[in-house]
């Protein structure tokens, strides 16, 4: 490493430590008011508002989107190279900030939400003090945890022109390779025909009868499915009185695989489980595609960058294989590094030296606790360093850039433009540790 690099990294690293203080309060602030998605207003405010008086240029409630937001950076030397048609490198960083119901934070997002500004304000010190060539783009992305914040984004616009994008996330382990599961999910509604239970019930049509005949059987899938694989299903309405045969009945799915082939496999699947669960029950089902989320392609070369800074700063990983093995969820950053190079590293919040609790899970009240802790936040700071670093290697190592899109070429699914991917998905039907 020359001389001027590592002083463009120590410079990094500084200007994340500077910001620590102010950073912890934000972090804090959100935690205390969590907020559930596409109505995180209080965490868009803070967010913004800090961002804003950090000298980016701030979009709030970009695209349309209540509670999403652009903020962007450019040197004086990027303009002037703009100006003269230079091609411009540009990185982006990935913020999320939304709760869970009942649970609070106990995913994180508090931490995550300042992951994605720790690590631009890093990459904005280098650019700005020696006035270096690239653009700097963050992305504050709502509801991460429901349908999926980051796939209208996609649609709009938001991540067009960037070079890579890349986010963290709090964990009970330190996992650059994680095994990021794609997700679906259906709404089921079953209609059937209401009488009374005791004095006419062979007048009724029982719509329970058709969502418990559909949830039973997608049990049993679970047998015929990869080890890989997950099914998971909750009845949200069940009837009205148990001396009324129900008429309505309300069911929702959620299916993950680890490749296109098993989701498109599990998608079929469950279909065919629910209607012929209505048919049998004398029912009629109405399906309605929720969220679909992509499984996550880490680009190699930006993970072995970010491994290799984290590495430095103190982070021990198991090995790859092990990493590859870790049970995870599903996120919609999957879709994000299906459009353009991307990865999701997980980190330990529970120590600093390795240390594990998988008590402290994701989505678990400890989980909440502990995504308050000072380590958490050191830790966060830490991911978000190595982060930065390999942000800002995107935007001045010659040739660094163009070797990852050509790692996104040849490993991520060809198909067609991933925005009209998106959109036939969508005319199915309206429509993630992680979700």
């Amino acid at each position: 490493m020359t001389q001027g690099i590592q002083q463009y990294n120590d410079d990094v690293k500084h200007a994340i430590d500077h910001s620590s203080s102010s950073l912890r309060d934000i972090s804090l602030q959100i935690h205390a008011n969590p907020e559930l998605g596409y109505e995180e207003v209080f965490a868009h405010k803070i967010l913004t508002d800090y961002l804003e008086a950090q000298g980016f240029k701030v979009t709030r409630h970009a695209y349309d989107i209540k509670t999403a937001f652009v903020a962007e950076y450019e040197s004086a030397a990027t303009v002037e190279a703009a100006a003269r048609g230079e091609t411009i490198r540009t990185v982006g960083f990935c913020s999320e900030y939304d709760a869970l119901p009942g649970v609070g934070h106990a995913c994180g997002h508090n931490l995550i939400a300042i992951a994605g500004l720790a690590a631009a304000i890093g990459v904005k010190a280098a650019l700005e003090k020696h006035n270096l060539v690239g653009r700097l783009r963050i992305i504050g992305t709502p509801a991460e945890e429901t349908t999926g914040g980051k796939i209208p984004l996609i649609e709009k616009g938001a991540f067009d022109g960037l070079d890579a994008c890349m986010m963290t996330h709090p964990s009970p382990a330190d996992i650059v390779y994680c095994t990021i599961l794609s997700v679906g999910g259906f709404k089921a509604e079953f209609f059937g025909k209401a009488s009374h239970a005791s004095a006419s019930p062979w007048e009724g049509i029982n719509a329970l009868d058709g969502l418990v005949t559909a949830y039973n059987a997608l049990g049993l899938l679970r047998q015929q499915t990869a080890p890989t694989s997950r099914i998971h299903c909750i009845i949200t309405n069940g009837g009205q009185a148990p001396n009324i045969i129900p008429e309505y009945a309300e069911g929702h799915i959620l299916y993950r695989a680890t490749n296109a082939a098993d989701h498109q496999k599990l998608h079929d699947n469950v279909v065919r489980i629910l209607n012929a669960a209505a048919e049998s029950s004398g029912c009629t089902v109405k399906i309605t595609k929720e969220m679909e989320y992509q499984p996550m392609p880490h680009n190699e070369l930006l993970a072995g960058r970010y491994a290799q800074y984290t590495e430095d700063l103190g982070v021990k990983y198991m090995p790859r294989a092990m990493q590859e093995a870790a049970p995870s969820g599903s996120t919609d950053m999957g879709n994000v590094a299906h459009y353009v190079p991307g990865i999701h590293p997980v980190y330990n919040i529970v120590g600093l030296n390795g240390e594990l609790d998988l008590s402290v899970s994701n989505h678990s009240i400890k989980f909440t606790d502990q995504a308050k802790t000072e380590v958490a936040h050191e830790a966060t700071l830490r991911s978000a360093k190595g982060l930065a670093l390999t942000g800002l290697d995107v935007l001045i190592e010659p040739g660094f850039a163009e070797a990852i899109r050509a790692d996104f070429e040849a490993r991520v699914p060809k198909g067609g433009n991933a925005k009209m991917q998106m959109a036939a998905r969508a005319a199915v039907g309206a429509g993630c540790g992680c979700h």
